[in-house]
Formats: structure tokens, C-alpha cells, sequence
């Protein structure tokens, strides 16, 4: 099975370093229920502003209930569907876009719901599954398929399941689900004290 570990300048967790994003999923294998609720668990736990738990998940489990996941994968466009339609689960996330208690705008529930996506990540990839968040569908067509109210954003959706071969992916996904990992040099993106001065200037290197 196609692995990618992170090279890094310094170690990280492990768990962090050989988590990806594959596109190759085994359309019959099935996800147990208790892992979808682990799923859930570690996106509960997340951190958010005043705790107010932003987030809201839809899960939609081809082997539970076809129906529903055949209309939530209608809205995947095609590009992303020919590849989606092998994952056995989809979850979409959401947030409420104002405060429980105070019906106020909240400006930091799209940050807090991104926390709790990256908890479902980093799970899924503990219990041996995939998970492959994607931008590509139809928010619109979502949002009136499953009658979303509207004080809440659609952010994300994303494929879950378990690895396959890369193999079985046709081109161009392929020569993506193969390609080697990498990401800007960190001095491009972290910076000490002032702007732009690079954070690597001040990391010991042997």
C-alpha cells in the first residue's frame, strides 16, 4: 500500500509525519460503526472559542444507508466523484455561524471547525483508515438536499475509508497518489519576532 512520510528538518510525531491524503479507497470494505464513532469522539474534543462547539458532521455510510450517501455524492463534482465513489463513508462539515448562548456572530468557528476536522484526520489514520477532505462539490445543491438552515456554512467534505492500491486510481490520479509529498521550505512560512525573518535561522543544525 502507497505510504508517504513527511521529511522534515527536525523529528515530529509519527503519527503527523506519515498522515495523507490518498485518493485510492477500497469500495467494499466497510467502516465499523465504532470507528465512525471514534471519528466523531476525537472531532467532539477539539478545542473552540468559549467552548462553544461550532461544528456540526454529517455522516453518510454507503452500507448502511445507500440512498442518503448517493444524494450527498451527487453533489461532489465530477472530477473528485470518480474517485469518491469508492469511499464507503462521506462526512460533511458544517459550523453555526453565531454563538449558542448569545446569538452573536462567531468569527473563529470556521478555525475551530478545521481543529476538529484535523482530530477526524489524525483518527482516521490511527485506526488504519483514509481520510481525504475536498472542496469540490456543490454547496448549494448540498445544502438543499439535506435542508441546511442557512445561518450555517458548508466548509468541507470529506472521503473516508480504507486504503487501496494506488494502482487502481486511473491517470491523472494516479501519478498524484504517487508523487512524493513535499511543502514550501519552512522559512517561508514561520517566522521569529519580526516579518518575514525566517524561524530556521535560529533551529541548530548538526
Amino acid at each position: 500500500m502507497q505510504s508517504k512520510n513527511a521529511i522534515t528538518i527536525v523529528e515530529i510525531n509519527p503519527l503527523i509525519a506519515k498522515r495523507w491524503s490518498p485518493r485510492a479507497f477500497d469500495p467494499d470494505k466497510k467502516v465499523s460503526y465504532e470507528k465512525i464513532l471514534a471519528l466523531c469522539e476525537a472531532a467532539r474534543w477539539a478545542p473552540s472559542c468559549y467552548g462553544d462547539e461550532p461544528w456540526r458532521f454529517m455522516i453518510f455510510d454507503k452500507f448502511s444507508d445507500e440512498y442518503s450517501y448517493e444524494r450527498a455524492l451527487e453533489c461532489v463534482v465530477e472530477w473528485n466523484r470518480k474517485w469518491v465513489k469508492n469511499a464507503p463513508v462521506l462526512m460533511v462539515a458544517a459550523y453555526d455561524t453565531q454563538f449558542r448562548a448569545a446569538n452573536e456572530l462567531n468569527e473563529w468557528a470556521e478555525f475551530d471547525t478545521g481543529a476538529a476536522c484535523q482530530n477526524i484526520y489524525l483518527q482516521a489514520f490511527s485506526d488504519g483508515l483514509a481520510a481525504h477532505p475536498f472542496a469540490g462539490f456543490d454547496n448549494n445543491m448540498f445544502r438543499n438536499n439535506f435542508n441546511i438552515p442557512k445561518r450555517y456554512q458548508i466548509l468541507v467534505m470529506i472521503a473516508i475509508g480504507y486504503q487501496a492500491e494506488a494502482e487502481t486510481l486511473e491517470s491523472p490520479y494516479l501519478e498524484s497518489e504517487i508523487k512524493e509529498r513535499g511543502r514550501r521550505p519552512i522559512a517561508l512560512n514561520f517566522f521569529k519576532n519580526s516579518w518575514e525573518r525566517p524561524i530556521f535561522n535560529d533551529l541548530p543544525i548538526d
